[in-house]
């Protein structure tokens, strides 16, 4: 039973997550955020929290590099760079820390589609979720917490969900953690589809 409950929270978290991104579709950056939003890129999703817990408020800002105009020429690895950007005491934005892999490709849903379906932040965390497939469906769950002790941030939780639509009440869930499933990853390091037994125990 307990099991079961916990995949009908995840399911939920992910209707939330995609109601969310619809909600926010064509939402505009800070001005503040634009000199960080490459010449190659648009704007695609923020969020905002502490996230090194100085009571000043900081940005997870995601990116999305534009398809050179070459006919079949498509932009996969790498085309959503995360960055994390940190007020500093006068007010000021500076980039800190970033990562190419973490936000999935607008086509690597499958069937689904763009399977990126949120981004949230608070105090000393941010997290990072996907949701696609077709008759089976899947969703990653990528959370990292600021580490004072090593003034960065690093993966703390990993959720997989997979399911088929026929019979969601059968979804599959499994969590990872530190330090069983994995070592200390920075930010800059993650790479999801390698993290497990990966990074300083």
């Amino acid at each position: 039973m307990i099991g079961y409950f916990r995949i009908l929270t995840s399911l939920r978290r992910v209707a939330f997550a995609l109601l969310s991104a619809a909600q926010s579709a064509g939402a505009e950056p800070p001005d503040e955020l634009l000199p960080f939003i490459p010449t190659d890129a648009k704007y695609l999703a923020h969020a905002v929290g502490d996230l090194n817990g100085d009571g000043r408020q900081d940005y997870v800002l995601v990116v999305e590099k534009q398809t050179p105009n070459k006919p079949g020429y498509v932009i996969e690895e790498h085309q959503r760079p995360l960055f994390i950007i940190i007020r500093q005491l006068d007010g000021s934005l500076v980039s800190r820390k970033g990562n190419e892999r973490i936000v999935f490709c607008d086509r690597c849903g499958g069937v689904f589609g763009d399977p990126f379906a949120s981004l949230t932040a608070g105090k000393n965390t941010f997290t990072v979720q996907h949701y696609g497939g077709s008759a089976w469906r899947w969703g990653f769950e990528y959370q990292f917490d600021y580490s004072r002790r090593d003034d960065t941030w690093q993966l703390v939780r990993v959720e997989e969900l997979s399911f088929h639509i026929s019979d969601p009440e059968k979804a599959e869930v499994k969590i990872y953690r530190p330090p069983h499933d994995f070592g200390l990853i920075d930010i800059a390091d993650f790479d999801p589809g390698n993290f497990q037994g990966v990074g300083k125990q």
